[in-house]
């Protein structure tokens, strides 16, 4: 016999976990991640399920005598295993560049994801629901503070030159002018051709309008190569 009322009670936690989850994979969606819409909305059901099963498994066998039986009931063992291999996907969504570390929010957010899933299906709607507000708020809005203060990124600029007297204070002037402070320049001259590469280690804000800094370079004379790419993180 199916008991409907548990059922529909099951059912319940398991669409509320799907829509917390579904909230927090939005957000990620918008972001560009891999690990979106779906796959929240996956990890929280599924985490709800393991803690509506871990629950049954102790109500079945709360019947066992527990001075004589063999069985120990441990109601958090399978959710502690959900947060455990929830650990496995959260490093497939880390990338690891040059100099910097990306996924490590989305990661995050499936880690909370999961422990939002065990809390629903624990019957802890409340704490749930309010855990997943403050991390939409947390995620929408704290993105759009990120564009205002913006933060420190490494930059590495190679400039070839033709062999022309101080090539470099015009583009020291642009980057200075545009707050960029260079930390360390590389010198290599190849001969015989007397052609000069510089390559410059650049810190800047985020926000930086590189495409205009690259376009007043290009006009630096004897100027005939530009390289950009990501620096490492000191």
């Amino acid at each position: 016999m199916v008991d409907w009322q548990y059922f529909l009670t099951a059912l319940g936690k398991l669409l509320l976990a799907a829509m917390i989850g579904g909230a927090i994979g939005f957000e990620r969606e918008t972001h560009g991640e891999a690990a979106g819409l779906r796959t929240n909305i996956l990890v929280c059901m599924g985490a709800c399920l393991m803690m509506l099963l871990s629950l049954f498994i102790q109500d079945l066998h709360n019947h066992l005598p527990a001075a004589t039986s063999v069985v120990r009931l441990d109601p958090g063992r399978i959710a502690s295993y959900a947060i455990a291999s929830m650990g496995f996907l959260g490093a497939g969504a880390i990338i690891t560049g040059k100099g910097s570390v990306r996924g490590l929010t989305t990661a995050a957010g499936l880690w909370v994801a999961t422990g939002m899933g065990l809390a629903v299906g624990a019957g802890l709607y409340l704490p749930a629901l309010a855990c997943a507000f403050i991390s939409i708020v947390s995620l929408f809005g704290l993105r759009r503070a990120k564009r205002v203060f913006g933060r420190d990124t490494y930059t590495i600029l190679t400039l070839k030159f033709d062999h022309v007297h101080r090539p470099l204070e015009h583009v020291k002037q642009i980057l200075q002018d545009n707050g960029v402070r260079i930390q360390f320049t590389g010198y290599h001259l190849e001969l015989p051709g007397d052609t000069i590469t510089y390559r410059l280690r650049l810190v800047s804000k985020e926000n930086i309008p590189w495409g205009h800094i690259i376009r007043e370079m290009a006009h630096a004379e004897g100027l005939h190569e530009i390289l950009w790419q990501e620096g490492e993180v000191p």
